[in-house]
């Protein structure tokens, strides 16, 4: 289930807002500019999909976002556990690791997950937002954003990233360690159970 909680920057103790309603989820992300959707996924994605086959079942969706965004570029980010993989949780913890530091991009941050979940935390305007995407959700993060994504201990979801440059993900990273004092992705499941 998608999920917004809010908390100030100083009280990452006290929730402001908590909320799975897609509407009110919605209407709190665009006071700050930020744009949250509810989009259909009729595919389900076999278990050895490649980039190609996810990009090419959702080429209506991308190519709406492309134009309504100026978008140049695509790419798929697919994470879960492979039985067949020895050093399986060693990739998990690295990718996991690499994402969790708060950092912001030159450009928007679109994200459109198409299986599984993932908390983005966004910080904007001395508040916190844990964002949790799952399947369906299209998020759209304003260029210069502080924020973090984290996609838990165990990394089931995989998501469409749109780009303005044809050069992908960059990220410029704060130095911060904000992350580490709210809640990450296994404590909001929790939450939600």
């Amino acid at each position: 289930m998608s999920r917004l909680l809010v908390y100030t920057e100083s009280a990452p103790d006290e929730v402001r807002v908590d909320t799975s309603d897609p509407e009110e989820i919605a209407r709190e992300l665009a006071r700050d500019g930020v744009r949250f959707e509810r989009w259909s996924t009729p595919v389900a994605l076999a278990d050895d999909a490649s980039s190609e086959a996810i990009l090419a079942a959702y080429a209506d969706a991308i190519e709406r976002l492309q134009r309504e965004g100026g978008y140049r570029a695509a790419d798929v980010v697919r994470l879960r556990r492979d039985p067949a993989d020895a050093g399986w949780d060693d990739k998990a913890r690295a990718a996991r690791a690499r994402f969790l530091s708060e950092h912001r991009h030159d450009e928007d941050e679109v994200r459109f997950f198409v299986e599984g979940a993932g908390l983005f935390a966004l910080r904007i305007g001395g508040r916190v937002h844990l964002v949790r995407c799952e399947r369906g959700d299209l998020l759209s993060v304003p260029a210069g954003t502080r924020h973090w994504f984290d996609m838990g201990t165990e990394p089931a979801f995989c998501a469409i990233r749109l780009f303005g440059s044809p050069a992908g993900w960059e990220a410029r990273f704060t130095g911060d360690a904000i992350a580490e004092r709210f809640p990450d992705f296994d404590a909001v499941a929790r939450r939600l159970s």
